[in-house]
C-alpha cells in the first residue's frame, strides 16, 4: 500500500512535505513526563452503558462512580477466592 502512496505523489509534492514537517529544531522529550496518569479509555457496549445511565440517574452520580465500585467490589470478591 505505501508504494502506491508513494507513486501518486509527484517530487515536488514530497519536498514540499519534508519542508513542512522539519523537525530539525524539535526539542526531544519535550511533552514527555514520567509521571503523567494516563487514564484508560473504557468502551462499553451500548446495552451495558444504557443500563449504567439509568442506574447513575436514580443514584444522582456519575456512571464513573458506580463503574468503579462494581470492579473494586469484584476484585474484593476475586481476592478472597
Amino acid at each position: 500500500m505505501m508504494s502506491s502512496l508513494m507513486e501518486k505523489a509527484t517530487i515536488e509534492e514530497i519536498k514540499e512535505q519534508v519542508r513542512r514537517d522539519d523537525f530539525s529544531e524539535g526539542e526531544r522529550g519535550k511533552f514527555y513526563h514520567p509521571n503523567a496518569e494516563l487514564y484508560l479509555p473504557i468502551y462499553l457496549e451500548p446495552e451495558v452503558a444504557d443500563v449504567l445511565r439509568k442506574l447513575a440517574g436514580e443514584k444522582g452520580v456519575q456512571v464513573d462512580t458506580i463503574v468503579n465500585d462494581w470492579i473494586k467490589k469484584n476484585i474484593a470478591l476475586i481476592e478472597t477466592v
